[in-house]
């Protein structure tokens, strides 16, 4: 049986990550409906393929070819799906782009999305990773997402608990990796709107603009300041955002750390422990603006790691692995890498 003419050969996936990092799909996908994925499943080949489903590859690094089918999500579509007194229920294909996403819902005048504001990635992607920033992370806004399963083909509904969110986390990044295909997302926003102010940067820019009272559109232009200066363009300097997870400790461990280094800074959890700061305690090991090969350490961010030019997947990890030991070594810290490494 001849495969189905949507299916693309020997493509190339620089141009699809972040990092522009090379590579190529031995298959490939831009998977706009529903209809195209169970046509895919019907296929004898289907289970026999290795796959690699793409959002806008803002959260992978690439070691090289991918020598099976690469999905890349372009599902669109939002909408606002219900509303009452408390909230608005907005659902969105899972290929719209994250940041375009925020935008609109601010212009619809619905809140609840704007500390979340110029974050890389598709809407698809967004709850795989628990986006978050700035106090907020995106589990607290999920109503719930729809998903295809890869292996059954059945259409499949996630509400927010069987979701299993944590910290960069997901049930998608964990048991259920590479099983499901998220086909939409449903955002619960909420319309008694409080602005979420807490972070240091968010309320200095505030001050520094002379906003006292904050509406949601004030807050996504304050994020957006703040992250442009801080983090690369990917489009200029290629890049996956924030490289390391920030590494959360137990108390006893907290006590240890801070009676060497005072000044560490620190965000106390609900259940005691601490989260810490990966930015701080890789500039302290001195990698900031920092190169090794072709890959560096961005120089207004250590948690960037940036591709200086023809970069590999091997330079990459191998920076990543140096700083690791060197946060080990320094702190006894194990540092977690937030993208993906593929294959």
């Amino acid at each position: 049986m001849p495969l189905p003419d949507f299916i693309q050969r020997d493509i190339p996936l620089t141009p699809l990550n972040t990092f522009g990092l090379p590579g190529r799909a031995a298959l490939f996908v831009a998977l706009e409906t529903p209809a195209q994925l169970m046509t895919l499943i019907e296929l004898p080949e289907w289970q026999d393929w290795s796959r690699l489903v793409l959002g806008g590859g803002s959260n992978l690094i690439l070691t090289g070819d991918f020598p099976g089918l690469v999905l890349q999500v372009r599902m669109g579509g939002r909408a606002l799906v219900a509303e009452d007194a408390d909230v608005r229920q907005v659902r969105a294909g899972a290929g719209e782009n994250w940041h375009d996403l925020v935008q609109w819902t601010l212009e619809q005048g619905w809140p609840g999305l704007e500390n979340l504001a110029l974050i890389p990635g598709t809407v698809g992607a967004a709850p795989v990773q628990n986006i978050g920033a700035y106090g907020l992370e995106v589990a607290e806004r999920v109503q719930g997402l729809e998903a295809v399963d890869l292996v059954t083909g059945e259409n499949v509904r996630f509400d927010r608990a069987t979701c299993r969110f944590g910290y960069r986390d997901s049930v998608f990044k964990r048991e259920a990796v590479g099983r499901y295909l998220i086909t939409s997302v449903t955002f619960r926003l909420p319309k008694r709107w409080r602005p979420m102010t807490g972070y240091a940067d968010v309320a200095q820019e505030l001050e520094t603009r002379q906003i006292v009272h904050p509406t949601a559109r004030d807050i996504a232009e304050v994020v957006i300041a703040i992250r442009s200066r801080k983090l690369p363009d990917p489009a200029q300097i290629g890049n996956a955002g924030s490289f390391f997870k920030n590494p959360v400790v137990n108390a006893t461990a907290f006590a240890d750390l801070a009676a060497r280094h005072p000044d560490l800074p620190h965000y106390p959890q609900s259940d005691g422990t601490v989260k810490l700061a990966a930015g701080w305690l890789i500039e302290r090991c001195g990698w900031k603006g920092q190169r090794l090969g072709p890959v560096g350490v961005y120089e207004r961010q250590a948690l960037v790691l940036v591709n200086c030019g023809g970069a590999r997947g091997e330079d990459v990890l191998r920076l990543s692995g140096a700083i690791r030991q060197s946060v080990r070594t320094e702190f006894g810290i194990e540092l977690e890498l937030e993208p993906v490494v593929i294959p």
